[in-house]
C-alpha cells in the first residue's frame, strides 16, 4: 500500500510500497481518506523523539472509512475518526507507563490502509469533512484537557493563549470561546493575531516586543483567570505576573526549553496553580467529540497537500508559517 515512510534520522520523507496492516480480531481495517501534522512526526523524522523505530509510517491524527469489521460500534461503511490514544490506562488523571501514542512506535495514519482496535473509533460529527475530522483528534484531545480539565475554563473568564496560530492553541480558542470565555493571544506576527481576532479573540500582544507584557495588562487590568502556554523559557514570569489571584498557568510543551528565573514568591503569594498536560484520556477524547459537535466546532485548517506531496507538507510545518492544521488529502474518495 502506498504509504508516507520514515526510514532513518534526517532521511528524506518518502512515499513508498509499505505492507498492509495486519486485520487483527478485534480490529477495523479502514480506508484513510485524510490524515493530518503533528510536530511529533516532524520530530519523528529528525530523530529527536523517544524510543523512534525506523521504518516508520508517521501520523497519529487520521479518519476514513472501515471497511473490515465485526463490530457493531463501527460496522463496514462507517466515516470514522481515530483516537491516537495507546493504553492510557484506568487512571484518568496521567497516563500509565505502557502509554504511547498512534504512529510511534505504532505505524501511524499517513497510509492507504490502517487496522486499529474497534474502541479506537468514533464516528466523524455529520458537520465535519474527512480533512477537518482528520485535523481534530491530537490537537483536540491535548486542547480539550487544558482548557477544561486542568484550566477549568468556563464562561466570564478571561484567558491568554500563547504563541496563537498552532493546532492545539487555535482548538484552546475555539473551545474557550465556546464555553463563554473572553479570550487574548500572543504571537510572533501580527498576522497571526489578526487571524485569532477574527476568529473572535479579543485582541493580544506581539511577544516579541519588548512591552508585550504590559500591553496585555492594559487590556485586562485584573488578570488573567488562566493562561494556556506551550512554549516555557523566560516568558513565565511575565506570564506569572499577568495571572490574577488564584489564577491557573496551563502548559503542553517546552518549545523554548526551562525557565531560567521563576518568581517563587510571586506563584505562593497569588495562590496560581500550575498545571502540566499532555493529551488526554479516552473519556475527554468522547467528551472532546461531543463537545465539537453540539458547537459545530471545525478546525483550522492551514492547508492541504496530497499524500504524493508529504514532503512539503513536512517541510511548511517545520518553518513554522502555518496557522492552523496542515491536513493529507489521501485522494481515495470525495469528502
Amino acid at each position: 500500500m502506498k504509504s508516507v515512510v520514515i526510514t532513518s534520522k534526517d532521511s528524506p520523507i518518502s512515499i513508498a510500497d509499505f505492507p498492509p496492516p495486519i486485520h487483527g480480531s478485534g480490529e477495523v481495517l479502514i480506508s484513510m481518506q485524510a490524515s493530518a501534522l503533528n510536530h511529533r512526526d516532524v520530530w519523528i523524522g529528525k530523530g529527536m523523539y523517544a524510543k523512534i523505530q525506523y521504518p516508520v509510517i508517521p501520523g497519529s491524527d487520521g479518519s476514513g472509512i472501515v471497511i473490515a469489521s465485526q463490530s457493531k460500534h463501527a460496522p463496514v461503511g462507517t466515516r470514522v475518526i481515530i483516537n491516537p490514544n495507546i493504553n492510557w490506562g484506568e487512571n484518568p488523571e496521567i497516563q500509565s507507563s505502557n502509554y504511547s501514542i498512534l504512529g510511534m512506535p505504532s505505524q501511524g495514519t499517513m497510509a492507504e490502509l490502517i487496522s486499529v482496535p474497534a474502541d479506537r473509533v468514533h464516528p466523524i460529527p455529520d458537520h465535519l469533512t474527512f480533512e477537518q475530522a482528520a485535523a481534530l483528534p491530537l490537537a483536540g484531545l491535548t486542547a480539550y484537557r487544558a482548557v477544561f480539565t486542568k484550566g477549568k475554563i468556563g464562561s466570564g473568564h478571561n484567558v491568554l493563549i500563547t504563541g496563537i496560530g498552532g493546532g492545539v492553541a487555535l482548538m484552546a480558542l475555539q473551545f474557550a470561546l465556546a464555553s463563554g470565555a473572553t479570550v487574548y493571544c500572543t504571537s510572533g506576527k501580527q498576522e497571526k493575531l489578526d487571524k485569532a481576532i477574527a476568529l473572535g479573540a479579543s485582541g493580544g500582544a506581539l511577544y516579541n516586543q519588548e512591552d508585550w507584557s504590559k500591553q496585555l495588562q492594559v487590556l485586562v487590568p485584573s488578570g488573567f483567570d488562566c493562561i494556556i502556554d506551550s512554549a516555557g523559557g523566560s516568558q513565565w514570569n511575565e506570564l506569572t505576573g499577568l495571572i490574577k489571584v488564584g489564577g491557573r498557568l496551563v502548559f503542553y510543551g517546552a518549545t523554548n526549553g526551562n525557565v531560567p528565573s521563576l518568581s517563587l514568591q510571586r506563584l505562593f503569594w497569588k495562590q496560581i496553580t500550575i498545571c502540566g498536560s499532555t493529551m488526554g484520556n479516552d473519556a475527554e477524547f468522547e467528551m472532546m467529540l461531543h463537545f465539537c459537535k453540539h458547537h459545530g466546532i471545525i478546525p483550522v485548517i492551514d492547508s492541504i497537500f496530497t499524500l504524493n506531496d508529504a514532503a512539503s507538507a513536512f517541510e511548511h510545518m517545520d518553518s513554522g508559517q502555518q496557522f492552523g492544521k496542515i491536513v493529507l488529502h489521501h485522494g481515495q474518495s470525495n469528502s
